[in-house]
């Protein structure tokens, strides 16, 4: 499959997950109290499929426009309904049923994230330590002192076991901190602290990678450039290349490790090289032509070589994390909600102006995201989905009409009204949240045209 086939369908997976997930939840919901479901969408416009099911008659159907769905319910202000069916009307239910049916769909997907952050800390994921290599020159992490190979045991006195656990707890303390204590332990088991100056992520609008913007870097082992495995019909097993060659060289360029030798042929695809190698104690003159690999949109070079070694240095650097069953459940429900917390913190500073509106992304944005989380593994293809599951939820919940939050603020004046809002009052409303939701679309399909002229 090409790359932009595989990130489509990746996206594609996603996106088809979440909308019906969340309209299950409005469906479920209003079954519950009784509303009869007309129709339960997956994609707006013109429809491309149909089919009724149930006692009810609902059409189940698929439509044109794929970014989002609809469950259309039996209402007296969208046509006549029979006598014989006002009671299952949706504007004829308790203000409180409206509520809970409105509310299962943000709901439901808050419910998925916590289910799939469940299924993955009680099954064991594998990640990277929270291994620090070299910091940047003449960054915060240079100025704090950090070392390479050291270990990051706590941030701010909170255990930390991997690299995005790490990650994470530096980005909740960099919204209201200027500097985070990290104790670290270097390779000869000497235990420090380091205060890490984080306010540069502030200063940024938080645009960009906060790890990159600090200069905190992953370790990465200096491999020797032994070949560990040549897979048949390769282009180095094509060239001659065998198990046990050490690269001396390439286009007369000295090879010190290993990730020379990868930084050249990424960077080679289709170019004949000149390679020198060690086998049996003689060098050994080798033509290498990488063959041309898409990855991520960009042509790339590969061999079909292995780095000698490699399972160790691997192991080295990963950690397998698991819990039991309960404590599985509590960390996925405190991962939900610490993470749904920050995404509405960070909604309320763009509107204050503390964080940069650049860092809203589109569809073209996360369908890439949703590529490159699936080409690493499903373990971070379903962390990705939850992530964008949550914040399908939060935004939901935003008080804008047309969203469930807006339906929602409507039913909460009317219960300390008692009565409803107005029918104008309403349509208002629509039109406004109408024209926020266009704006926002606008600022999201900016910022990907941008990223994609950019790179």
């Amino acid at each position: 499959m090409s790359g932009f086939l595989y990130y489509l369908a990746a996206f594609a997976l996603v996106l088809g997950v979440l909308v019906v997930v969340h309209e299950y939840g409005h469906y479920l919901a209003a079954r519950w109290a009784g509303v009869k479901v007309l129709r339960f969408s997956v994609g707006f416009g013109r429809l491309l499929w149909a089919r009724r099911f149930g006692r009810d008659g609902t059409e189940w159907a698929i439509a044109a426009f794929p970014l989002g769905g609809y469950v259309k319910m039996l209402d007296e202000r969208e046509g006549d309904v029979p006598a014989a069916d006002l009671h299952r009307s949706f504007n004829r239910q308790p203000v409180l049923k409206r509520m809970v049916i409105v509310a299962a769909g943000p709901l439901a997907n808050f419910l998925l994230a916590i289910v799939l952050y469940w299924g993955l800390f009680w099954h064991g994921t594998e990640e990277f330590k929270p291994l620090l290599g070299a910091p940047v020159a003449a960054s915060a992490a240079a100025a704090a002192g950090l070392e390479n190979g050291e270990l990051v045991l706590k941030v701010a006195g909170e255990p930390v076991q991997t690299w995005q656990e790490m990650r994470w707890a530096l980005l909740e303390r960099a919204v209201d901190a200027d500097e985070v204590a990290l104790e670290v332990i270097n390779p000869r088991r000497e235990i420090s602290i380091r205060h890490l100056d984080v306010s540069a992520v502030r200063r940024s609008g938080w645009e960009g990678d906060a790890l990159d913007r600090l200069g905190v870097a992953l370790h990465r082992p200096s491999l020797p450039p032994v070949l560990g495995t040549v897979k048949a019909n390769s282009a180095a097993a094509d060239a001659g290349l065998r198990l046990g060659d050490e690269v001396l060289s390439v286009d007369d360029y000295e090879i010190d490790s290993w990730a020379d030798f990868v930084r050249i042929v990424r960077q080679s695809p289709g170019k004949r090289l000149a390679l020198e190698v060690l086998r049996d104690g003689q060098p050994i003159a080798i033509a290498l032509t990488p063959a041309t690999i898409d990855e991520q949109g960009e042509e790339i070079g590969r061999v079909g070589v292995s780095v000698s070694d490699g399972d160790r240095a691997r192991a080295a650097l990963m950690i397998t994390v698991s819990y039991g069953p309960v404590s599985a459940l509590r960390k996925a429900v405190v991962e939900t909600w610490d993470k749904s917390a920050f995404t509405l913190l960070m909604m309320g500073k763009m509107i204050t102006g503390e964080v940069s509106w650049r860092n809203i992304s589109g569809p073209v944005t996360i369908a890439d995201y949703a590529g490159r989380s699936a080409r690493l593994g499903l373990d971070y293809y379903i962390k990705f989905m939850a992530l964008v599951s949550i914040s399908l939820g939060v935004l939901n919940l935003l008080p804008i009409p047309i969203l469930d939050g807006g339906h929602l603020l409507y039913y909460l004046v009317e219960i300390i009204k008692r009565g409803p809002v107005s029918e104008r009052t309403m349509e208002i409303g629509q039109q406004i949240g109408l024209a926020l939701l266009l704006i926002l679309m606008a600022f999201a399909f900016y910022n990907d045209i941008n990223r994609l002229i950019s790179g």
